[in-house]
């Protein structure tokens, strides 16, 4: 083990050379992918210096989403002591679903947990899990609030038509979820959005009255902190006033920028947040834990575990529910996921986590003074986002876009909004600086005008 160690060292020494010297990766064809690398599995292995060298060509040639021109995803950049937790984590190799074999780790998760039900005044009656990611803790979310609706469908099945209502805006795992859960893609209800991409509660009272007139079921609002494309925030206090009106749960997906809970310069932006059913939050997302770190919550864990939870006497042998995690997870084999987050919080503190949200929304500021400052730009976005929406010298984004990545310059994605397309540049990474954000734009620029405007 001391020798593959010491060979993880090298490579990760690679790997941090590659990000200073060659942040964007020249990217690989798909139909030469397997002529360029030896992926091939054989017969018989290599030896570690043949090993070393195959790994090596993999690094050089993979996305490097810790470097200072990526921008293309909604998670980005590497913090030393989040990273520490995640290696603790691979290292120990403990399963989360019952306290004897994770013993201390669980108790880890278990202050997370309560800690984030405090930050959103939940209680003290309640409870969460984490998950594999945002879509499954939007997936857990729709399943507890199926199951108050009607709880004789977990040993029934469905009888009535349910309905679910989300934003246009929204993330696409609402209605994937919807065909998971058997209610069916077609029973989302898909929520008119303002301009700034917020959920509109008119149109949703709107919309839950004409399905009850016409004989369906409501029992789900999915509100967002933080669109994907646009970053906007759902008023969740008035969408849960709507909630309360016709008994519906709500659920706030924060998947992207619930981590706001942490600031107090911008906890406002959830006002409201204690009125919701469950939330769900991404510490790989806007606090930079190393992918995933995915948790989900509900203000009253009844609901978790009655949705969760099932007997299993070979596995459930010592302690009590409390810390045996299986019995309120959607998963039995669980890897350690919230031990990188711990250790980032601990080693920083309450104002560590601060000023890492902070910083992101400092950064976009920064990126929308400068596109204000330059009329070769055009700005969609707006204050209170991290999502910078932009096109410039009306070349199509997609094209953009594609060119910069394809040629190794910059790493960023585009998105659509009432029919516009444009660039979106996301100042998740917070450990950006403010001259990595002006070298994006002279990076770009410098690309329209010597490759595209030539």
């Amino acid at each position: 083990m001391i020798k593959d160690l010491k060979l993880f060292q090298e490579l990760a020494e690679l790997l941090l050379e590659e990000e200073q010297n060659n942040p964007v990766a020249k990217p690989i064809a798909t139909d030469l992918l397997y002529h360029k690398l030896d992926l091939s599995l054989n017969d018989k292995g290599i030896v570690d210096e043949e090993l070393k060298d195959v790994l090596s060509s993999i690094i050089r040639t993979t996305p490097k989403t810790a470097s200072k021109l990526f921008f293309n995803q909604l998670f980005g950049g590497r913090i030393g002591k989040a990273a520490l937790g995640d290696l603790l984590a691979v290292l120990l190799n403990n399963s989360m679903y019952t306290y004897k074999v994770a013993g201390p780790q669980v108790g880890i998760e278990k202050v997370i947990l309560k800690e984030i039900s405090a930050r959103i005044n939940y209680g003290n009656n309640s409870d969460g899990t984490f998950a594999s990611g945002g879509s499954m803790t939007n997936y857990i979310a729709m399943l507890m609030a199926r199951d108050r609706f009607d709880p004789s469908i977990r040993t029934e099945g469905y009888t009535k038509k349910l309905v679910a209502y989300t934003s246009e805006s929204s993330h696409y795992s609402i209605e994937k979820n919807a065909s998971f859960l058997g209610i069916g893609r077609h029973q989302i209800r898909k929520i008119a959005s303002d301009n700034y991409g917020k959920m509109i509660p008119e149109k949703l009272q709107k919309c839950i009255a004409d399905d009850l007139n016409k004989g369906y079921h409501p029992f789900f609002v999915n509100a967002t902190a933080g669109t994907t494309v646009l970053g906007a925030f759902d008023d969740i206090y008035a969408l849960s006033q709507v909630c309360n009106k016709n008994d519906i749960w709500l659920h706030v997906d924060g998947a992207y920028c619930g981590s706001v809970i942490f600031s107090n310069n911008y906890k406002h932006l959830i006002n409201g947040i204690e009125f919701s059913d469950s939330f769900s939050v991404n510490a790989h997302k806007m606090l930079g834990t190393p992918l995933t770190s995915s948790i989900i919550l509900t203000k009253d864990k009844k609901h978790l575990h009655d949705s969760l939870s099932n007997d299993a006497d070979y596995l459930y042998q010592t302690d009590g529910d409390d810390f045996n995690l299986g019995k309120t997870s959607l998963q039995c084999g669980r890897r350690n996921n919230a031990l990188k987050l711990w250790t980032l919080w601990k080693s920083v503190g309450h104002k560590g986590l601060e000023k890492i949200v902070d910083k992101q929304f400092y950064l976009a500021k920064i990126a929308r003074e400068y596109i204000k400052s330059n009329e070769s730009y055009k700005l969609y976005s707006f204050d209170d986002s991290i999502s910078v929406c932009f096109n410039y010298k009306d070349i199509p984004a997609k094209l953009l876009c594609t060119e910069l990545y394809e040629n190794s310059e910059l790493m960023v994605g585009f998105g659509q909004f009432k029919g516009q397309e444009f660039v979106r540049l996301v100042t998740i990474n917070s450990t950006l600086q403010e001259e990595d954000i002006k070298n994006f734009f002279s990076t770009l620029e410098r690309y329209v005008r010597h490759k595209i405007l030539k």
